[in-house]
């Protein structure tokens, strides 16, 4: 019989009945494995396997034809020589983690709007001040950067606030969702920044988006900006940002990703003015509806693999997602 292996980090008994159920109608038998790697003497065994390896490690199973992660971005498993075969296919789980960012993105905004770190601080001095201003997310324009299914998800929520314009930013201008007031080439990013009140970067990390919010694009947002990036952290140029944000020409921002990973304890990051951090926990497994949308994802596509037809969630290796 064809053979799955499954690294198990994140499932509980009712994922683990569906994944064997669903392979079992398919003429697969899974075993599951809960460290991060398939055991070497059993290495060769599995034609496919879902989890989350060392890239390293994935040479090892010789008869490997597709790997599937449960994570959203594949930057970690794009290197040409990391699998035993080029035929090897590879897809991802985006799609899964719309929900838990989107609302991860709205917490972190409505923190930075309503000035909840100053307040918490107060607190913490016992002190009773209620005169800050704070400011809405009505009223105000939104550009997300990013157009897939995060920052859908978050435009979609976004609307609900009442902002004045949610605009999308992405490689070409074919049809977004409604939840976009207008949608917008990369080329027009310059163009959009000076009256950009909320910048959302959701973008998966590949060489178009390296380095993507420049120092000279930060210098063009406006001192009322917050910027949020929940993508990767080699979208930001981070010196820049931490200048900007330092010296208030930008009112503050929100990382859930940085370079590098783990955030060195000395990292100037940690003291910037106006950030809140945090340790790249906006996309994890923790949601139950996260974990139960990543296996219907995979048992979708199983079905697609065993009757010979294209997976659904493909990574295209020419463009990184």
């Amino acid at each position: 019989m064809r053979k799955i292996a499954v690294l198990d980090c994140f499932m509980e008994p009712k994922h683990r009945r569906q994944v064997t159920e669903t392979a079992e109608k398919l003429g697969f038998s899974v075993d599951y494995f809960t460290e991060d790697k398939v055991p070497a003497d059993l290495a060769g065994d599995y034609e496919i396997l879902y989890g989350m390896p060392e890239p390293k490690d994935l040479k090892e199973l010789r008869n490997l034809k597709w790997f599937c992660t449960p994570a959203a971005g594949v930057d970690i498993y794009m290197g040409e020589d990391i699998f035993p075969s080029p035929q090897v296919l590879l897809s991802n789980s985006s799609g899964a983690y719309g929900i838990t960012i989107a609302e991860h993105i709205i917490m972190v905004l409505l923190m930075l709007l309503r000035r909840m770190p100053e307040f918490q601080q107060i607190v913490r001095e016992r002190r009773w001040v209620r005169s800050m201003p704070i400011r809405s997310i009505c009223g105000s324009t939104i550009t997300v950067v990013g157009t897939g299914d995060i920052g859908t998800t978050f435009a979609r929520r976004a609307k609900a606030f009442g902002p004045a314009a949610i605009r999308g930013v992405r490689r070409s201008k074919k049809a977004a969702d409604a939840c976009f007031d207008s949608i917008h080439t990369t080329d027009e990013l310059d163009a959009l920044l000076p009256d950009t009140d909320i910048l959302l970067l959701a973008l998966p990390s590949t060489a178009s988006t390296a380095g993507i919010l420049s120092r000279q694009r930060i210098a063009l947002l406006p001192p009322q900006a917050l910027v949020v990036n929940v993508g990767r952290g080699t979208a930001v140029d981070q010196d820049a940002l931490m200048e900007a944000l330092n010296s208030g020409a930008i009112a503050g921002a929100a990382l859930d990703v940085m370079v590098p990973e783990p955030l060195p304890p000395e990292h100037p990051l940690w003291e910037t003015r106006n950030l809140l951090l945090t340790p790249h926990i906006s996309g994890n497994m923790s949601l139950p509806i996260t974990c139960d949308i990543d296996v219907d994802l995979f048992c979708r596509d199983l079905a697609h693999y065993a009757a010979g037809e294209p997976l659904e969630q493909l990574v295209n290796r020419n463009l990184g997602y």
